[in-house]
């Protein structure tokens, strides 16, 4: 049983049942030679790739709404590194530990002023739903909208000068979509040309992101396909639905759904099977003087930019160290007080906090804390700083095939402070 976005997505587009599969390594990054997984490079490589000089090194960088600084292994590496970069921009709401290196911060609006339609959890959902949320305040008018904001950097970085309108980018955007759309036999567009469709998404004033969503709304499976489905929805349609639509339950979408080359589930690929002896060998490289650190997340506190606001940060200190009584009685720790927890890249400091919910030989620390570095301006996060968890994580430990950090399983040793 699997969901159908409304807004379509790789297992809606394109021919049932088959496709080019998951391929990795169409490239390799600079210094260590790590693939390209989903046209993206491993974040532990940042660092080195930042640091290391030569052809392709990295001199600039943006980042949207990100912290890589407390949430990329071995941060302090990466911290350093980012000191050498010649430019940086950072579109975000927050002067925060990764965007104080930034030579030009890009606030975007506030969520409110904003429309909203969640293309990624839909892709998840365990019924067939759709909700359109749109702004609750009017934005003022000096303030870019957000997809104002990213396409005029990328008009820039392409070239078009400072003075590039957004508008422009959005139109040369809109268009190769709707072209790789009219080239897909399975998108509904009722017969249309391009030009045709082009001038149906204008004629609704939409701009920017809602007219990219009204496009995919239109061709996606349950679209009204530019008239080809009376029936069907539209952008205006959702707005209409304020509460949102419920498309049904999930459905059995084996094997249409599939996009591998083979058109079956792909249990035990050729890639994954190779590497079952350095896997089964890994297993044996264990230290039973050491302990297990692994990571975790509460409700309240999930990324580290939901530390500075404080309705979510109230009540007791959550930045602690979870450990069994059994492990903390082993290693000479005692619940309320300090412990150093050591990797083979850092240390860092952490209040002890027992529990019989972590099994023996595995401590945890949450992510997204070590909110006490200079030159920030997240007053209510200061005060709860915590440690950065990420120090502890070591960037040479990456799954070999993708390039994934490790950033769970870490082998650290506890010790009480002296």
């Amino acid at each position: 049983m699997f969901p159908t976005p409304a807004a379509g997505g790789p297992t809606t587009r394109g021919a049932k049942g088959s496709g080019k599969g998951f391929q990795i390594g169409r490239g390799y990054s600079r210094v260590r030679k790590f693939p390209e997984a989903l046209g993206e490079y491993p974040v532990s490589v940042l660092a080195e790739e930042i640091a290391t000089p030569g052809e392709g090194q990295i001199k600039a960088m943006i980042t949207a709404g990100g912290n890589p600084v407390l949430s990329t292994p071995n941060t302090l590496a990466l911290e350093d590194a980012m000191k050498s970069l010649e430019f940086m921009i950072s579109v975000d709401i927050y002067l925060n530990e990764t965007t104080r290196y930034a030579d030009v911060i890009l606030p975007p609006p506030s969520h409110l002023e904003r429309s909203h339609f969640d293309l990624v959890f839909t892709g998840f959902s365990i019924r067939n739903v759709a909700n359109y949320s749109e702004p609750v305040f009017e934005r003022d008018p000096s303030q870019p909208d957000e997809w104002e904001i990213f396409l005029k950097i990328a008009g820039i970085a392409q070239g078009m000068g400072a003075g590039v309108d957004p508008a422009v980018v959005d139109d040369f955007t809109l268009d190769a979509f709707i072209g790789s759309i009219m080239k897909d036999s399975s998108s509904p567009t009722n017969g249309l040309t391009a030009e045709q469709v082009r001038e149906q998404l204008d004629a609704t004033g939409a701009r920017g992101a809602d007219r990219m969503l009204d496009l995919m709304l239109r061709t996606g499976p349950y679209g009204d396909g530019f008239g080809e489905n009376a029936n069907g929805i539209s952008l205006q349609h959702m707005k209409q639905h304020p509460h949102g639509i419920d498309f049904g339950p999930l459905e059995p979408r084996l094997p249409e759904m599939l996009r591998t080359v083979s058109g079956k589930v792909e249990l035990a690929p050729p890639a994954l099977l190779a590497d079952l002896p350095r896997l089964e060998q890994s297993m044996h490289e264990v230290d039973d003087e050491q302990l297990v650190l692994v990571g975790r997340r509460h409700l309240r506190s999930n990324n580290s930019w939901m530390h500075n606001i404080e309705v979510l940060v109230k009540g007791k200190p959550r930045c602690t160290l979870q450990i069994h009584p059994n492990d903390a009685a082993r290693v000479g720790v005692k619940e309320g007080e300090q412990a150093r927890i050591t990797s083979r890249v850092g240390h860092v400091d952490a209040v002890v906090e027992y529990t019989f919910d972590i099994r023996e030989r595995v401590v945890s620390l949450p992510h997204g804390w070590g909110h006490d570095m200079s030159g920030t301006q997240m007053n209510v996060a200061a005060q709860r700083a915590g440690v950065n968890s990420n120090v502890l994580t070591d960037h040479n430990e990456m799954d070999p095939l993708s390039g994934n950090s490790v950033m769970n399983g870490i082998p650290v040793t506890v010790s009480a402070l002296v």
